[in-house]
């Protein structure tokens, strides 16, 4: 083996395809390994020809009309097929688990995993794949168990893992956190986005999918019993189902039926719009029932604002509580969960010095123990032992 390692990113998300944090994580992951020497890094990634560089796949064609599973399947087919010639494969969620699988098995070469999050612990993906939720669910349990191995994204990750998959050798599974590259998520007062969209007075903010997973629902019922001389902005789009979309939506319009400062931004914003409207927020807010580590609360840190998060998954590794911002604990009682929202959110708001404090040593946490060039450190480091 030369010492130049050939590394094989496979993804589902590429720019300009990148809706959620596994996608910024391989981005910001394979940008900072190309930094590194005696890497080369080549990228298969879903979604059709790119021109940067990346090796990009269309579902083929005999899947066009397939269930989702389905299609995910066939195209880690055409990306394994392509792999011949890398040291090793590494494959981010369970729609490349399978590409880095079948690779490892026909040319012998090591698979590693990153877990961003778990199929057995999303039982709502079933609404969004039907049969396909079978599917995904063999394919991540198969590729996990047979990886050279698993990287989780925080500790909390790390337990998930082997409390879903019990015959996956704790040796195997390491914890790297995710990174945030403080350089691009810094401090942007730049007033002229609030207005292109219309913000006034002061607000919280939300930024996520509109997935059961990030809590949105309970946000907005919690938010009927916060004050109405508070705003909030919701960056949020891309329903993985009809069912929440339609249940968000509502939400959402009979909050804005009495008052005028709910503002929703459905389109992605471009990443300058984005941290203005995180950086003057007074507080940002991760209502998540399920949370592997959450990368959005690292960079509404990395912009200088207060987080107010549930306490679930890995987050309580990333916000520090009274320290970067505060947590609530997640309980099945959606009722007390939405309350307790309702309670700390009405406090925080209310206390704009301590929401200053809080954002002060968000930035400072962020920038001292998130570092990507760490995290491509650890990643190297692993790819070398397993090579060994």
């Amino acid at each position: 083996m030369s010492s130049e390692l050939k590394i094989g990113i496979v993804t589902k998300e590429w720019p300009p395809q990148v809706y959620g944090g596994a996608g910024v994580h391989v981005v910001q992951l394979t940008q900072a390994l190309r930094n590194l020497q005696g890497l080369a890094v080549e990228v298969h990634c879903f979604g059709g020809a790119r021109s940067d560089g990346a090796f990009g796949y269309e579902t083929p064609i005999e899947f066009a009309s397939a269930n989702p599973a389905l299609q995910a399947i066939a195209t880690d087919f055409a990306i394994a097929n392509n792999l011949a010639n890398v040291d090793l494969v590494h494959s981010h969620t369970w729609y490349a688990n399978m590409a880095g699988h079948t690779a490892s098995l026909l040319y012998g070469i090591p698979h590693i995993v990153s877990a961003h999050s778990l199929e057995p612990l999303r039982p709502w993906k079933a609404d969004q794949l039907g049969g396909g939720y079978q599917i995904s669910s063999w394919a991540e349990k198969t590729a996990y168990e047979s990886a050279a191995a698993i990287i989780s994204v925080s500790d909390g990750m790390r337990a998930d893992v082997l409390a879903a998959y019990p015959s996956v050798d704790p040796t195997k599974v390491h914890t790297i956190r995710n990174g945030v590259d403080v350089t691009k998520f810094a401090p942007n007062a730049d007033a002229s986005v609030l207005a292109k969209y219309g913000i006034t007075g002061r607000y919280a903010t939300f930024v996520g999918r509109i997935t059961r997973q990030k809590g949105l629902a309970h946000l907005l019922r919690a938010w009927k019993s916060v004050p109405s001389e508070y705003g909030l902005v919701l960056c949020a789009g891309s329903p993985d189902e009809e069912g929440i979309g339609a249940e968000v939506a509502e939400l959402i319009a009979d909050l804005q039926k009495t008052r005028k400062n709910i503002w929703w931004i459905k389109d992605m914003l471009v990443h300058q719009e984005l941290t203005a409207v995180l950086t003057q927020a007074d507080l940002f807010l991760c209502p998540s029932i399920y949370e592997p580590l959450g990368i959005v609360n690292l960079e509404a840190m990395g912009c200088q604002t207060a987080v107010l998060a549930s306490r679930v998954g890995g987050i309580p590794e990333v916000v520090e509580h009274l320290k970067t911002g505060e947590l609530v604990d997640y309980s099945s009682d959606h009722g007390k969960f939405e309350g307790d929202l309702s309670e700390a959110i009405t406090r925080l708001m209310s206390d704009p010095h301590l929401l200053t404090q809080y954002g002060i040593s968000g930035r400072e946490r962020a920038t001292t123990h998130f570092g990507w060039d760490a995290v491509a450190q650890a990643t190297i480091a692993l790819y070398r032992s397993v090579l060994r």
